[in-house]
């Protein structure tokens, strides 16, 4: 079955969106350091810490916190000259901060959500090193909201206001590296209800949360700073959990992939069924692989390793069944394994391939008492991790006998997902005594105005054409638009210099990103009073992107970008026509294009086009 043979409705798919955004506020959720991140590099010192789950308040382990702790790894932390006891959990939190909270209720307004009367904080465990602490400190701030897509309302289950965790730098030997300088970023979640019912919707869905975000002006911009969950079930299948999409283009492709994984899953339950399937017990089967030639085999034995196998009775032609793009029943299988350290498995439905010879496969087959409709599963690596690793496939085959599993897994950039550990429930939930409660009072904050109500009101009131008003509202900069403009600078030459012109130079590879917003908002000033013409503003903005110590008029004369006069401009432009005569003679006005940048090339982009163009039009027609 393709993808476009799903009818949705019938497979009864439920839909629900996360969305994590980072708020763009001067300091920490519960410490005063900055929220800017830095290069690895910068780091001054560094720690390390083995984090451990610990109970809940009702004196429950939380399945997924239990299932990461038996993966045995260091976490090393990177830390600035402004990191702080808080951050490295040597010191309690500090009260939550204020700016951070009247952000998320103005977010909260722009959804139409009731803001509680309490805010209390909560410790979630995690203990997978992204969080110093061993857990992730959030709260509850608003609930029940809705928004409008064209498939229907969705809701709003809730938002809050958590610390944005650890950056994960680097894979180690003995486990992973963190920069702390992400840590304590105030993030918001946003949880939709479940009332997503097409992979357009869920995309739509994401877009208009993410306008709303950005209708405060107050969320930061960039890779890694706003990430998507979705949570995607059939009738037939289960709540799955996929985890951190980085762009809004993959989620209808992730929900697409996902509902056919589970329909496939379901196909494979259906037919293990019927063919009375089960999973036996592991063995080691290492002499079966004595003198082998596959390298991967062999590398593991050399080092003293061992091969365990299990014989998945019923499974014959279904490990190998793909049930997303590239991806297969024994790429579910693989990716347990590997969560126990191991490289990955092989199985009977590729086999033989990869330096296992067929004899190989037989004598496995007749190792494990494997028949016709059976298949073998096999991990080789050291001895413990080999048992580990064969224990996940055996867990993970013995679900596929039932259907779908609930988990949580990877959104992957080609649009599948791969296993990353089970579904977090209850039991990972307690109170943070250390931070005291909160009271919020939404009549302190405005409600933001829309972005789409922002690009209406630049075409109304300042003349944009509908994209470049779209440009500029959706931007980064339009508080610097808005500012200029209110300072009498022409709101179209604003809103192409700071959109146009800075994607043309970045395109160019000017480092535009050194650009304050005081070197355009004087480029700005200079320009729109006549001082620039319009044709230096690309030299100008590239010599203080390069030399940002650089005011723009100091900038102007060292360039010598000022303008000229007007009889500047007309010897300038008779010495071009002098120049070419015969051409002028032979084409008269045809001549125009060429000679009009040749004496702009001239005059070096000190003076305005239009002024150019009347000038040689002049001189062409005295001599035509």
């Amino acid at each position: 079955m393709t993808d476009a043979d799903f009818d949705y409705e019938d497979l009864g798919l439920v839909a629900g969106l996360e969305i994590h955004q980072q708020l763009d506020t001067a300091t920490k959720l519960f410490c005063a350091c900055p929220t800017e991140l830095r290069e690895p590099e910068a780091a001054d010192h560094t720690f390390t810490r083995y984090l451990h789950p610990t109970k809940s308040e009702l004196g429950e382990i939380d399945d997924a916190a239990l299932e990461e702790s038996m993966v045995d790894r260091e976490f090393e932390y990177l830390a600035y000259d402004t990191t702080c006891l808080v951050e490295e959990d040597d010191e309690p939190p500090h009260r939550v901060d204020r700016e951070a909270m009247e952000t998320a209720m103005e977010i909260g307004q722009l959804m139409e959500m009731n803001v509680v009367d309490q805010v209390n904080v909560m410790r979630k465990i995690v203990v997978d090193g992204s969080n110093t602490t061993g857990f992730q400190r959030s709260m509850l701030v608003a609930n029940d909201g809705e928004i409008e897509t064209s498939g229907g309302p969705v809701g709003i289950e809730d938002m809050l206001l958590e610390e944005e965790s650890c950056q994960r730098v680097a894979e180690t030997d003995d486990g992973v590296r963190f920069s702390l300088d992400r840590l304590g970023i105030p993030l918001v979640e946003i949880g939709t209800k479940p009332d997503i019912s097409s992979p357009e919707q869920a995309r739509e869905a994401a877009q208009r949360i993410g306008m709303l975000l950005r209708s405060t002006g107050k969320v930061k911009r960039g890779l890694g700073t706003i990430r998507q969950d979705v949570n995607v079930s059939i009738a037939e299948g289960a709540r799955i959990e996929l985890k951190g999409v980085q762009s809004l283009d993959d989620i209808d492709d992730l929900v697409r992939n996902e509902v056919r994984r589970q329909v496939e899953l379901v196909d494979i339950a259906d037919e293990l069924g019927e063919r009375d399937a089960a999973v036996a017990e592991p063995q080691d089967v290492t002499g079966v692989f004595e003198g082998t030639d596959s390298g991967v085999i062999g590398g593991a034995l050399d080092s003293g390793g061992a091969v365990q196998a299990v014989r998945l009775a019923g499974f014959d032609g279904l490990v190998g069944r793909e049930i997303q793009p590239d991806r297969r029943l024994g790429t579910e299988f693989s990716d347990h394994a590997k969560r126990h350290g191991a490289g990955g498995i092989f199985h009977t439905d590729e086999l033989p391939a990869y330096g296992v010879t067929e004899s190989e496969v037989t004598d496995l087959r007749a190792a494990v008492d494997a028949g016709p409709e059976d298949a073998v599963a096999l991990v080789a690596d050291d001895p413990q991790t080999a048992e580990q690793a064969i224990e996940a496939v055996v867990e993970r085959a013995e679900t596929a006998l039932e259907g779908v599993p609930e988990e949580t897994r990877d959104a992957l950039q080609d649009g599948t997902s791969r296993y990353l550990r089970p579904l977090p429930g209850a039991a990972r939930m307690y109170p943070e005594t250390d931070v005291p409660p909160v009271e919020p009072d939404p009549s302190e904050v405005e409600t933001p105005e829309l972005l789409t109500e922002k690009v209406a009101r630049y075409e109304a009131d300042h003349g944009l054409d509908s994209g470049l008003a779209e440009q500029v509202a959706y931007g980064q900069r339009w508080p610097l638009f808005e500012s200029v403009v209110a300072e009498g600078v022409d709101a179209t030459l604003a809103a192409g210099v700071l959109e146009s012109t800075l994607t043309e130079l970045r395109r160019d590879d000017v480092p535009v990103e050194q650009l304050s917003d005081t070197h355009l908002r004087e480029t700005l000033a200079l320009v729109d009073g006549g001082d620039v013409p319009r044709e230096g503003v690309e030299d100008l903005l590239t010599a203080l992107a390069e030399e940002p110590d650089l005011t723009a008029e100091e900038a102007v004369d060292r360039e010598g970008l000022g303008g000229v006069s007007d009889d500047e401009v007309r010897e300038a432009v008779t010495e071009v026509v002098e120049r070419n005569a015969d051409q002028v003679a032979q084409q008269g006005m045809g001549a125009f294009s060429g000679l009009m940048g040749e004496c702009m090339g001239a005059l070096r982009g000190k003076a305005d086009g239009d002024t150019v163009s009347s000038v040689l039009r002049e001189e062409i027609q005295k001599r035509a």
